[in-house]
């Protein structure tokens, strides 16, 4: 299976990694710890997470100890990961990211 993360999701783990760092020291790597949980659960087994409405291909993976979800659409044999997103924040905003 091949595993893809769009840049934009990486910058936002990038931007969520340096919040969480400011706030406490060691929390944004505690924070990537659930990034890379999450990564590895959906590579486990892809198909587990629910469909997101409307398109009703893409998915959400909840991340552990954070408010944050994995975005993500698999296609064929290729996961790819569009959005890693706040949960109270601006819901829909990665729409157009979808492949």
């Amino acid at each position: 299976m091949i595993f893809e993360v769009l840049q934009s999701a990486d910058e936002e783990v990038e931007l969520a990694f340096l919040f969480y760092e400011a706030q406490r020291l060691g929390l944004g790597y505690s924070f990537l710890d659930a990034v890379e949980e999450g990564y590895q659960r959906l590579l486990a087994n892809p198909l587990a997470r629910a469909l997101l409405p409307p398109s009703g291909r893409t998915r959400r993976c909840l991340l552990k100890r954070f408010p944050y979800g994995l975005i993500y659409v698999v296609k064929e044999q290729k996961i790819t990961v569009v959005a890693v997103m706040h949960l109270s924040r601006k819901p829909g905003y990665w729409h157009q990211r979808r492949p």
